[in-house]
């Protein structure tokens, strides 16, 4: 996996240094086959776009300007192996969560389950990834390197984001990987649009701030983050932060993460823990606006806080992992847990084993198995690294993920 995080980002702009103006040229292909247990319909087999990696072709610039100033540009494409397109939905489709989607449950009348289930299906057709079928989805953004660090703006990788693939065992590969035990809704915003950052490394220190506007507001939907990185001999310490409005200018998701690593034995330990909450989701503040004419100012809001309610997040996460690569195989070992703080008590569990196998420097074949245990009204089912496994068939209904890939990357 090629690394978000400001070290990778600043190499590329060093080795630019070699001549006056660079390009290059770089993606990845990743397909493989992949069973997924526990869903609607039972096991589901499909042939799945980003086992390990999320397929995608990308263009870098580097220019030397002098003066230890250098110019980089980067645009990323999504792509799916198994389509062709550049989105996807999970393989459970729009299905939400039942807490989510079974409203009436938590204390509506049940005149108002068919408005209920219509809102909840206009919801979950907005789970996938890419919907909106943006063609540089991934990153888009030009940046000016100074004597005292780098400017970026455009489509980019949040600082918690960048924290948490630091710290992954799997670094955001596979079903396995810390990030998907918090899927829907999401724990930690990936990547974000008109955003500003700076980013400087020294040593084995870097770090890096982020400021980010909604398209045509600078207050609504805003998001603002920072991260900070020490390397030392065989280890790693890190911490990255995020906290985003919705589009009401209200509080929204906020995550926080602490990461380590240790060169232990002959492989690499890692763990990590954070905070996830969010009292006000986004994308639900016209609920009752639409829905007054039909069931009026009142049963409005009373859906709209029912839907908030849901959505609403109070959680931690933890992750630990083993990483062993000897000859042409790596192994990783992981365990993630989602702790739902909330009434609804959605804990999701995962675990498991992933191989890889490299048939060369640029060619690898990859083996996953991962367990999810869902507790209480947890729902949640493994994914990969370029799709989202969706949920499954019910509240505390677990689910095992088993793939087979092959990935190119150059």
């Amino acid at each position: 996996m090629k690394s978000p995080i400001v070290a990778g980002l600043l190499a590329t702009a060093c080795s630019a240094g070699l001549a006056q103006s660079q390009l290059t040229l770089y993606g990845s292909a990743d397909i493989g086959v992949t069973s997924t247990s526990g869903l609607r319909g039972g096991t589901v087999r499909l042939l799945s776009s980003g086992i390990m990696d999320g397929s995608r072709l990308g263009v870098r610039v580097a220019e030397e300007l002098g003066g230890g100033w250098r110019a980089l540009v980067t645009l990323e494409h999504r792509l799916e192996l198994d389509t062709g397109g550049v989105n996807n939905r999970p393989p459970s489709g729009s299905q939400l969560p039942d807490r989510v989607s079974q409203a009436a449950a938590l204390g509506l009348p049940a005149a108002l389950q068919p408005v209920v289930s219509a809102v909840a299906g206009n919801i979950g057709n907005t789970v996938g990834v890419n919907l909106g079928s943006n063609f540089w989805d991934r990153q888009a953004f030009v940046g000016l390197v100074t004597p005292v660090g780098a400017v970026l703006a455009g489509r980019q990788y949040t600082p918690a984001y960048e924290t948490l693939a630091t710290f992954d065992t799997l670094g955001t590969q596979s079903s396995l990987s810390a990030g998907q035990v918090g899927a829907i809704p999401a724990a930690v915003d990936i990547r974000v649009s008109n955003a500003l950052a700076w980013r400087i490394q020294l040593a084995g220190f870097s770090a890096a701030a982020m400021v980010t506007a909604n398209e045509g507001s600078t207050t609504t939907g805003r998001l603002v983050g920072a991260n900070a990185l020490y390397k030392g001999a065989g280890y790693s310490v890190g911490l990255g932060y995020n906290e985003r409005k919705n589009e009401q200018g209200a509080q929204s998701l906020r995550s926080a993460l602490l990461g380590a690593t240790l060169d232990l034995g002959p492989g690499r330990l890692s763990a990590m823990a954070g905070t996830i909450e969010d009292d006000n989701p986004a994308g639900l503040s016209g609920i009752a606006a639409s829905l007054t004419p039909t069931v009026g100012a009142a049963n409005g809001a009373l859906i709209q806080g029912t839907f908030v309610n849901a959505l609403r997040q109070d959680a931690r996460l933890a992750h630990i992992g083993y990483k062993l690569t000897t000859g042409n195989s790596t192994v990783y070992a992981a365990l993630s847990q989602y702790d739902d703080r909330r009434p609804a008590n959605a804990d999701t569990r995962s675990f498991g084993v992933a191989y890889s196998y490299a048939l060369s420097k640029r060619t690898d074949l990859n083996a996953v198995a991962t367990r999810f245990d869902n507790r209480g009204q947890g729902q949640s089912a493994p994914g990969g690294a370029g799709y989202l496994g969706g949920v499954t068939a019910s509240a505390g209904t677990d689910s095992t993920s088993l793939a087979l890939g092959v990935r190119h990357r150059f």
